[in-house]
């Protein structure tokens, strides 16, 4: 079992519905042999400096969420995917800490592949950006302005898809045209959307 650190107990000291989960979870995770760290607020576990799992909660659940969960072996059917626009990630829900309890063996199996999927150096297959659904209230603002298009091909494929996702998940025209003003200063600046 690998340690504790201690930068991260104000996260399992804090008193939320998914104290006693937590803390089983952190067991199980401590006891695969992951170094745990906080990243993002939230405890991640790592192997090799590679980020394998980590725990985070909701109002419903909380969950365990793979990196590179979708190269995963679900054997249980138990993996789920966040959203239709998550390629990489995948969770396993949970709403109890009893939940845990019974599943800690499956548990032990899922973060052991998780462990051996980093540690064969399987990337994901992304999505690339042109791929992505290109709305055409911001076509036209591109077409119109050389100097967004310009800004906004200048942005990382990572925030481009951003603010395609975010445009295009609107679904009428004039809500996408607002979006897609509200955002035209942050890409001009070289800003992704939630920078």
């Amino acid at each position: 079992m690998t340690k504790k650190n201690p930068k991260v107990d104000w996260f399992f000291d804090k008193d939320t519905p998914w104290k006693d989960a937590y803390a089983k979870l952190r067991s199980i995770l401590l006891g695969c042999g992951l170094t745990e760290e906080l990243k993002w607020g939230v405890p991640c576990y790592t192997e090799g400096g590679h980020n394998v799992v980590l725990i985070h909660g909701f109002k419903e659940y909380c969950a365990l969420l793979f990196f590179k969960g979708v190269l995963m072996k679900d054997f249980n059917a138990i993996l789920v995917q966040q959203t239709a626009n998550v390629q990489s990630s995948r969770q396993i829900r949970f709403t109890s800490a009893a939940q845990v309890e019974e599943m800690q063996h499956v548990l032990k199996v899922y973060v052991e592949d998780a462990i051996a999927v980093e540690k064969s150096g399987a990337e994901v297959a992304f999505k690339k950006t042109d791929e992505f659904n290109m709305p055409l209230e911001f076509q036209i603002q591109l077409d119109e302005l050389p100097e967004l298009k310009a800004a906004f091909e200048a942005l990382t494929p990572g925030r481009q898809r951003g603010y395609l996702l975010h445009f295009s998940s609107a679904k009428q025209a004039k809500t996408r045209e607002s979006r897609v003003e509200k955002c035209i200063p942050k890409i001009m600046e070289g800003k992704g959307l939630d920078d």
